[in-house]
């Protein structure tokens, strides 16, 4: 019984230490993923990032509309490292369900791609990831990639830059990749600036890393 109490003592610490770290209306979206592994893997990527929730594109209906159900499976479960009892999930049937919600709660969203895909196209360090109040980040099927209905309804598609033979990444490598400098740059204007446009500068930044000398909760 001491030892549970401990237990929640540490996991609520650790819940605390994070909170200020959060990147608040930072959304990954996943459309149509082919693995449920990989969708533990970006979850295990979006939680430990400080990225607000994961949404999921899901026509095959692979995953449970319940959140408790999700938490429970153990394809998920395992690969996420339990990241998903700490990460909002939300499945949708379909890209255009998902970007109507998204819409109507005041998001704009971005698609990520190895290839230019007929929008505004940048390479993923030219981005400034700021601008939007509420952003959602889009990656795409391992098998085919982002759709052209997602680039159609995006602002801008985003692409890591490749210099070797193969050019493209897994989905965990590249929803790493691209939301730690997401995340970083929406980290550190929080630090900056309460309120969005630079506004409320606060006198002292806060920080944007936790010191490596935090208790970490098993």
């Amino acid at each position: 019984m001491e030892e549970k109490t401990e237990s929640k003592k540490s996991v609520r610490k650790r819940a605390d230490e994070i909170k200020p770290f959060r990147c608040k209306n930072l959304i990954a979206v996943l459309e149509n993923p082919t693995d449920v592994k990989n969708i533990g893997t970006v979850i295990r990527n979006v939680n430990a990032l400080g990225v607000e929730k994961v949404y999921v594109v899901d026509p095959r209906r692979s995953l449970p509309d319940d959140w408790q159900d999700l938490r429970d499976r153990k394809s998920v479960s395992k690969t996420s490292v339990s990241a998903v009892k700490w990460t909002f999930v939300r499945r949708f049937d379909s890209t255009d369900e998902c970007f109507d919600h998204l819409e109507k709660k005041g998001f704009t969203s971005i698609v990520t791609s190895p290839h230019v895909k007929g929008k505004a196209s940048i390479f993923l360090h030219e981005g400034d990831y700021t601008a939007h109040t509420k952003l959602a980040v889009w990656f795409g099927s391992e098998a085919i990639g982002i759709s052209d209905l997602a680039v159609q309804r995006s602002a801008m598609c985003v692409s890591i830059p490749m210099f070797g033979m193969i050019e493209s990444l897994n989905l965990g490598t590249s929803s790493g990749i691209v939301l730690y400098e997401v995340a970083k740059q929406r980290r550190e204007y929080q630090s900056k600036y309460r309120w969005r446009n630079q506004r409320g500068e606060r006198s002292t930044p806060l920080p944007t890393v936790i010191s490596p000398e935090a208790e970490i909760a098993s």
